[in-house]
């Protein structure tokens, strides 16, 4: 550059950094230049570059292109040099050898025909002043249409579809409802190239993946490919790790937590409803995830949605959802089961008796596990073991888990009354129960006495059942082989079992009884007694009376104490 007149050089300032430059080498090359030089020949320029949208590494490319140096090319750059030569007007109106089609023509042909390569060009793209103008210039878009075009070629370009544990291996093939991406049987689809390692598009910043996302949907691009890659871009974008704090997790890869709510709600509008698409432990993340960053209804509602809608491929710690908030009472959030419960009753096939059966397993096991929370209150366990009931209305399943969880949650809360224990085990069908359920609950030490005397009932009325049935039987049997004395050894044993049964019942129903009688009689005699049991240490403390003699009087013991003291 020394070898140019120094008297024609000017004296550029681009973001603090000054350039001595040739001012016809400028002007022939760009026609903003030119002009802004006629226009003021002896001022400094300084305060008219300081909005030039450009940085020091692209301002030193024009200038190298404006001496005739070779200029490199980048997909990173490319864009940004493109806009800031439309900028300067170096185009053909002003020099046929102009920066602005060599650099569109290395975009055509080198960049928008790679699918790394136009990753990378989008995410070079971070000043809002060159994103606008590339816009205009048609870059973003034929970056983004050779995304698309590329993607529905080859759809493993998204990532591999997610597999769903619960699912049969069988249908792993034919993708979660048959909903996947079939190419033409004409068309070869492109080989990943091992070697070279493919960017993923959930690299890209919201501003271009949700518009690309949402013309593939358009394009009826596979479902299953689509979930895959908005859960990798949740991945990247919104999840943090649990030891992370709030600073940390807002200054992580410059993303704040209002970058990460805007995030996990676009991919939630983005994802597809259709069910099993993705396994429900991964809506289930993403819906805590949502909580965590409180996150608008529809975005909760929408991941609770989609849990409900397959509700009967999930498992139990998928339901496990901690509660938020500084004032939570409890562990886990049993408002948002319930919802994602009536979710699944409201889109629920009746044909699908199997899948009712799983969900109402599902539920009772949920009762179990957030029995163990020692902070669950009374009225919360008892409105889950109702929605327990109520989903086993309909299924052949007995009522053994619900006592399970009942057994479990007075043996964690064992500072309950007798009253408390039974109004949570008034939940309990004694007819819904198995006769080993009832005998165990019957010999329940941790169960109310009048539970205890339910439970006896109920076994004794299985028993009878068990005789009738074996009566009826042996009678309709004729010629099965048996002996007589074999079924009377039979009958013998169940009406022995009977009759412990009954003095069992007996015995209770007598402690029962006195201990009715001795609380209404400890009810009868308290006004009394306490009242003058009262009275009476009251004045024995206060030295009106001795433990012997109670005829001494509060003045005769403070005169002798006065006469007896020494003077």
């Amino acid at each position: 550059m020394s070898k140019y007149s120094c008297s024609k050089d000017v004296n550029l300032t681009i973001c603090g950094i000054s350039y001595n430059l040739n001012k016809d080498l400028l002007s022939s090359r760009s026609s903003k230049l030119c002009k802004m030089f006629k226009e003021n020949p002896d001022e400094n320029l300084f305060h008219l570059f300081r909005d030039i949208p450009t940085t020091p590494p692209m301002f030193e490319i024009i200038a190298r292109f404006c001496y005739g140096l070779k200029v490199d090319f980048t997909p990173e750059n490319i864009i940004p040099l493109s806009c800031l030569a439309c900028y300067l007007g170096m185009t053909d109106s002003h020099s046929p050898h102009n920066l602005l089609n060599q650099s569109l023509s290395f975009f055509k042909h080198k960049v928008i025909k790679g699918w790394n390569e136009s990753l990378r060009s989008l995410m070079a793209v971070d000043d809002p002043v060159i994103f606008q103008q590339a816009i205009k210039l048609g870059m973003i878009d034929d970056c983004v249409d050779s995304i698309i075009k590329k993607a529905l070629d080859n759809p493993l370009l998204l990532g591999k579809p997610i597999k769903n544990p619960v699912l049969d291996d069988e249908d792993d093939d034919q993708g979660y409802n048959g909903n996947v991406h079939k190419p033409n049987g004409k068309r070869k689809l492109i080989v990943l190239d091992r070697k070279s390692k493919k960017l993923s598009l959930a690299t890209l910043d919201l501003r271009f993946y949700e518009p690309i996302i949402c013309k593939m949907i358009q394009c009826k691009l596979g479902s299953n490919y689509i979930a895959s890659n908005l859960y990798q871009y949740a991945k990247r974008w919104v999840f943090f790790e649990p030891k992370e704090t709030d600073e940390e997790t807002s200054s992580s890869e410059g993303d704040s937590s209002n970058s990460k709510r805007v995030a996990i709600e676009a991919i939630e509008r983005l994802l597809p409803h259709d069910q099993g698409i993705l396994p429900s432990a991964l809506l289930s993340e993403m819906l805590q995830y949502a909580m965590v960053l409180d996150a608008n209804v529809s975005c909760r509602e929408g991941f609770e949605l989609r849990i409900g809608r397959q509700l009967d491929l999930a498992t139990v710690n998928d339901l496990l959802i901690p509660a938020q908030g500084y004032t939570k009472d409890e562990k886990y959030d049993s408002e948002c089961v319930r919802r994602i419960l009536k979710h699944f009753y409201k889109n629920f096939n009746e044909h699908n008796q199997t899948a009712l059966d799983t969900v109402a397993e599902l539920v009772v096991g949920f009762l179990r596990e957030v029995a163990k929370d020692v902070d669950l209150k009374k009225d919360s366990f008892i409105s889950l073991a109702d929605m327990s009931l109520a989903a086993l209305e309909g299924t052949p399943r007995t009522s053994d888990e619900i006592y399970e969880a009942i057994d479990i949650y007075i043996n964690k809360h064992r500072y309950l009354t007798e009253s408390e224990r039974e109004e949570i085990c008034a939940v309990l069908d004694c007819k819904k129960m198995s006769p080993e359920a009832c005998e165990h609950a019957a010999q329940n030490e941790r169960l109310p006495v009048r539970v205890q005397v339910q439970m006896l009932f109920a076994r004794q009325l299985h028993l009878r059942e068990t005789i009738t049935k074996v009566v009826v039987v042996s009678g309709s049997e004729d010629g099965s082989g048996k002996s007589k004395s074999t079924e009377d050894e039979e009958e013998g044993k169940m009406m022995g079992e009977l009759e412990k049964m009954n003095s069992k019942v007996e015995e209770l129903e007598k402690e029962c009884l006195l201990m009715r009688r001795e609380i209404q009689r400890g009810c009868l005699m308290k006004p009394k007694t306490e009242k003058g049991t009262l009275w009476r240490e009251m004045k024995r403390k206060l030295g009106c009376i001795s433990r012997v003699s109670n005829n001494n009087n509060c003045y005769v013991k403070l005169k002798k104490m006065k006469i007896d003291h020494p003077k």
